[in-house]
């Protein structure tokens, strides 16, 4: 994928991040599926990039290959140029990677991030999936969190979104130790359906960064098109984003004002 500077497309570049950001610095393996092309755009020009902080990613080599902080790693040869790749990034986490690293660089104070933001995903476009569409993404970083903490704030959030139905279900990230998916019920659908996910970032993420062995990160991430579907009843995720949009929709309902 080219983007020349007199393209329409030369926009995207700025979403362009970088492998180890997106992936290596969160703990994920080099051979993990979603790294392969079907599921992530990677760039042909520029293709790679060598603006790394190397003491850093010799940190996160080592874990990867070794473990480290109560971790066996995964037991594989880290590769550099896999980490060089460039790429548009496949979730806002990356976002939330580079912020906590450089919350790292300091002296500790905890912290709160939110951030909403475009991501891309190369997958089949259906009635509630998009190639390209965005996420909402929340952190919370202080000394001595739990899982506990996570779900009262999950709990709070969403129901501030007008969303109190909610189940959680087990899941796996390689970054996150528990994870946990948020479902909430769509009546139009009239079927639980995923709006996010969320968990507590793994030490071998964290420490490498420099943060305290105290600190604990928790997060979550949601699509800002799916809960929008659910609290205004749209059952096709491609009437609220891309050409098919009917802005129609924006008149007829209220302004929301959301306080958190």
């Amino acid at each position: 994928m080219i983007f020349p500077k007199n393209s329409i497309n030369y926009w995207y570049i700025s979403f362009l991040l970088f492998s180890f950001w997106n992936f290596d610095a969160l703990f994920q393996p080099q051979q993990h599926p979603a790294r392969d092309s079907h599921d992530t755009f990677f760039l042909q020009v520029p293709s790679t990039t060598k603006m790394l902080p190397e003491d850093y990613v010799e940190r996160v080599k080592h874990v990867h290959e070794f473990g480290g902080y109560g971790s066996r790693g995964y037991g594989y040869e880290w590769k550099r140029e896999e980490a060089n790749k460039n790429l548009l990034r496949t979730h806002t986490t990356a976002v939330s990677s580079r912020m906590l690293y450089s919350l790292a660089q300091k002296d500790f104070v905890p912290k709160k991030y939110f951030s909403i933001d475009r991501v891309f995903r190369n997958e089949a476009v259906d009635r509630t999936h998009l190639a390209e569409f965005h996420q909402i993404e929340g952190l919370v970083c202080d000394r001595n969190l739990s899982l506990g903490h996570l779900i009262g704030v999950l709990n709070d959030f969403f129901s501030r979104l007008g969303m109190s139905k909610l189940k959680f279900k087990p899941a796996y990230n390689p970054y996150t130790e528990p994870s946990m998916e948020i479902f909430s019920y769509h009546e139009g659908l009239e079927k639980w359906v995923e709006i996010g996910n969320s968990g507590m970032f793994r030490p071998e993420m964290l420490r490498p960064m420099g943060l305290p062995a105290d600190v604990r990160v928790i997060a979550w991430g949601l699509s800002l098109e799916r809960p929008t579907m659910i609290l205004y009843g749209v059952d096709n995720i491609r009437d609220l984003f891309g050409p098919k949009v009917d802005l129609s929709l924006i008149k007829k309902n209220p302004l929301c004002r959301i306080g958190i």
